[in-house]
């Protein structure tokens, strides 16, 4: 969201980047499709958007056979091609730790987006949910806000699973829903759940 508002101000493109279409399992491939990508944004001065980053800026490792010294070369290739590209590139992850130092050293700013407090979790949760969407009397944005600590994007995930729900029973969103929605997202999230948190009185 951050990246397209960035490109929005700037009136620019934003080509994101899907690198499961540009890392090849085959080699001189990835360097291939980095090359067609860094060309296309050149050419329609693009902001380029790596979401997930880790998965291709990852640390490099110590050469122990030839696929570690093949995946160095494809980190030192993307370095290079990164340096040379003269638009913006914007890198997201959620495990900033495992990203090569030589593209740290590289990055001009590092922007650190962390869990929303109680009062902006309200006001995510308040405006999550369309004007039209029917919300039961006994939604509790206020306790939802208060008693679980999740990003906007859990929230929206938590917002969308309990809709579905609501159709699926074809009544109006009720707590039930978002809590059921809300333990399925801790789950997926693989974070400790107590039962007691997820019953409404």
């Amino acid at each position: 969201m951050a990246a397209q508002i960035i490109a929005n101000e700037l009136e620019l493109e934003l080509y994101k980047i899907d690198l499961s279409q540009i890392v090849s399992k085959y080699i001189g491939e990835t360097e291939k499709n980095l090359e067609r990508v860094f060309a296309a944004a050149e050419n329609a001065n693009a902001i380029l958007l790596f979401d997930e980053a880790d998965a291709i800026f990852g640390k490099r490792s110590e050469v122990k056979d030839a696929h570690d010294r093949y995946a160095n070369l494809e980190v030192a290739y993307l370095l290079q091609k990164m340096e040379e590209y003269e638009g913006i590139t914007i890198l997201t992850t959620n495990l900033s730790q495992n990203l090569d130092a030589a593209f740290t050293r590289r990055i001009r700013f590092i922007i650190k987006f962390p869990e929303p407090e109680t009062h902006y979790r309200l006001q995510i949760w308040e405006n999550i949910f369309p004007k039209f969407a029917p919300l039961s009397q006994d939604v509790d944005l206020k306790l939802m806000a208060q008693k679980f600590q999740v990003a906007g994007g859990e929230i929206r995930n938590i917002a969308v699973a309990a809709a579905f729900m609501a159709i699926e029973d074809g009544e109006c969103i009720t707590m039930k829903h978002l809590l059921q929605a809300t333990k399925r997202e801790f789950m997926k999230m693989g974070r400790l759940l107590h039962e007691e948190d997820f019953t409404f009185k």
